[in-house]
């Protein structure tokens, strides 16, 4: 009888141990490998937001970009494309180019990722500053040299945006942009498809207290120097790092 109740209260102990266990451990963590990221400081490298050309026209791919920007005397290190559009391309919410607003902030309830609130801005200053802020909290002022709008929000004040389930069948390409705690800002694209929670893990993770989504399938990332040039796409605003050659 006593051999029984032992082995019932061992058997007992060990799934608590493992109901425990289960509780505790952490959810599966993104592979970094599944990501071509970036890291910049935006007081220190030419960080811009880019949509048309000196004519008015609409630059779209990252292959032009380059091509346009080369025509220039500049070097493109870095870009990708930096949020939603509507057919034109013209860019789906706020867009300020060098203290320029060329299109409003929208504050508008709709359907679609853009709309999944709270959505977000991600904008830098004159001197260098970034940050990303839900739109209700976004203020215009002079000092704002770009910004872009878009959503939702990944990490908001270092939680995961409440509406993501781990485990989610909605998987795309995604990219998206996140503040370090240093200022520095990061850009990522995942290399294949992933899902809302796991996309936002991937920021939380890296330390990033804010983090916005940028855009889905559509997303194409060129940084030669990981080896990583995709020069198509259709977009409209773009996010670049540019140097003198």
């Amino acid at each position: 009888m006593a051999s029984r109740y032992s082995s019932i209260c061992r058997s007992k102990l060990g799934l608590i141990c493992l109901l425990l266990v289960t509780h505790c451990t952490p959810p599966d963590t993104p592979d970094a490998n599944q990501f071509i990221s970036y890291t910049m400081n935006p007081r220190r490298q030419m960080l811009r937001l880019y949509w048309r050309d000196e004519h008015g026209q609409p630059l779209r791919s990252l292959g032009r970009l380059r091509d346009w920007l080369a025509g220039r005397g500049q070097r493109l290190v870095f870009a990708c494309n930096g949020g939603m559009y509507r057919t034109g391309p013209v860019p789906l919410g706020l867009f300020i180019e060098d203290g320029q607003q060329r299109t409003p902030l929208d504050t508008t309830r709709g359907t679609g990722n853009f709309y999944l609130q709270p959505n977000g801005v991600f904008y830098f200053t004159r001197a260098g500053e970034a940050a990303i802020v839900p739109t209700a909290a976004f203020r215009a002022g002079r000092q704002v040299q770009y910004a872009t709008q878009s959503g939702p929000m990944l990490v908001l004040d270092g939680q995961l945006h409440p509406a993501f389930r781990p485990g989610s069948a909605n998987r795309q390409i995604r990219n998206g942009v996140g503040l370090l705690p240093d200022g520095r800002v990061l850009l990522a694209m995942s290399k294949q498809e992933i899902n809302f929670y796991d996309f936002a893990r991937y920021f939380q993770l890296q330390g990033c207290q804010q983090a916005l989504y940028l855009d889905g399938f559509v997303s194409r990332t060129y940084l030669p120097a990981q080896g990583w040039e995709q020069l198509d796409g259709d977009f409209g605003v773009m996010i670049g790092e540019v140097a003198s050659f």
